[in-house]
């Protein structure tokens, strides 16, 4: 098996540590290295040193010029609704003309324009509209993406939405983890009466969850717990639900209002609370409790217009787990440039560097479960790497919305970009 050594680079940026999220004191240290190199074997990490040394251990092996850029594990974004038909570009101009989310949801735009826009589509047209995404989502340094279905809202559609992610997965070199949010809304021909959002519930827990695990076609259920959306009560039922069939639970929690979305995530043991801009001082104590990491979208409420960001700092003070991911969803955050969401998690969140590394590396992985696998450079992990056209991390988020990234590996195999 011949080796591959990853050479020159200015700065290996590893990560290292244990392979479980990292809080307080342990973002402080992102290991940052000067002079070493990397040596990839059978997909994984087999050494760093300097690269005379891991020539002489490695005879033969092939050489990646890392041409004095930075290596990084590949980024892992953990929040993403990469399964979607046309954009929603319309409803930025609404918000520039003072409607909100909710009023936006009323007139029919919102996740409703996505619901009907998709369920008009193939499962081929999905997959065809979702691939070219996620490889601009690789050219930006990504590795591992988690990607959610939830704009079907019907057994069929959901399904087919999850199984267009299935399919990527063997289309693109990245690792994908697929999500089921079958309860991102309520449809709206079933919130015209009490007994519609029961049935819609009903159907969601009897029918879309054992034939989604019967399928294999998702790791997580998530759920859209927010005022206006689903309520804590109807959260929970699904959630409840998801984790007896096997399913391990996400929640978008407390996004645009407190609600106690946070506190039902740690409650419930959910691998992850996500966006938390409106979460309050008893939802941080929660969080900061439990084994929940705290996923911050920062590229959302900018994008959203809003003046409040999630309370990072707080959250970080008080012993939570954060995590980053960039939302990237037609309606609320279409980007895919994570690193424009590291530059939101320095200059609005008020993260360090180190701090927003660990949170888009091996955070981010924890968020999946997937800690022990992958966001980290250390000997035994996936060989999965993302190689910057910078000197030194700190440019990373300072050359904000610049698309610095050269290449990037998954298991030790280039991602084509």
């Amino acid at each position: 098996m011949t080796a591959t050594l990853f050479v020159n680079a200015s700065q290996v940026v590893t990560c290292a540590g244990p392979a479980r999220a990292r809080r307080g004191e342990e973002l402080r240290d992102a290991g940052v290295l000067t002079g070493a190199a990397v040596a990839v074997e059978g997909g994984r990490i087999a050494a760093l040193a300097p690269a005379d040394e891991l020539r002489r251990r490695f005879p033969g092996a092939e050489e990646v010029d890392c041409a004095h850029g930075v290596l990084t594990p590949g980024l892992v974004d953990s929040h993403t609704h990469a399964i979607f038909g046309k954009s929603r570009h319309e409803e930025q101009e609404m918000r520039a003309l003072g409607l909100d989310y909710m009023d936006i949801a009323r007139r029919g735009g919102g996740i409703h324009a996505s619901v009907r826009d998709l369920r008009a589509r193939s499962e081929d047209d999905l997959v065809a509209q979702a691939l070219p995404r996620l490889r601009r989502i690789a050219s930006y340094g990504a590795t591992t993406v988690e990607v959610k279905s939830g704009y079907g809202l019907t057994v069929e559609d959901e399904l087919k939405s999850l199984r267009a992610i299935q399919r990527l997965s063997s289309l693109v070199p990245l690792r994908l983890v697929p999500t089921f949010l079958g309860a991102h809304e309520i449809p709206l021909d079933a919130r015209a009466t009490p007994a519609g959002r029961a049935d819609y519930l009903s159907l969601i827990v009897k029918e879309m969850i054992p034939r989604v695990v019967e399928g294999g076609l998702a790791r997580f259920a998530d759920v859209f717990c927010e005022p206006g959306v689903l309520t804590i009560d109807e959260s929970r039922v699904v959630l409840t639900a998801a984790r007896a069939a096997g399913l391990h639970l996400k929640l978008h929690a407390d996004e645009l209002r407190p609600s106690g979305g946070a506190e039902l995530a740690a409650a419930l043991g959910a691998t992850s609370a996500d966006h938390l801009a409106a979460i309050s001082d008893n939802g941080i104590r929660a969080l900061a409790a439990s084994q929940t990491v705290a996923t911050l979208l920062p590229g959302t409420m900018l994008f959203l217009g809003k003046d409040r960001q999630a309370p990072a700092r707080a959250l970080i003070d008080g012993g939570a787990a954060v995590a980053l991911a960039t939302d990237f969803n037609p309606g609320t955050s279409p980007t895919p440039n994570f690193p424009l969401i590291l530059t939101l998690a320095v200059s609005q969140l008020r993260l360090t560097v180190s701090e927003a590394m660990l949170a888009a590396t091996v955070n981010g992985a924890a968020a999946l479960e997937l800690a022990h696998e992958t966001g980290q450079i250390a000997a035994g992990f996936s060989a999965d790497l993302a190689l910057f056209d910078i000197e030194d991390v700190r440019e990373l988020p300072y050359w904000y919305g610049d698309r610095r990234c050269r290449a990037t590996w998954v298991r030790g195999v280039p991602c084509a970009v």
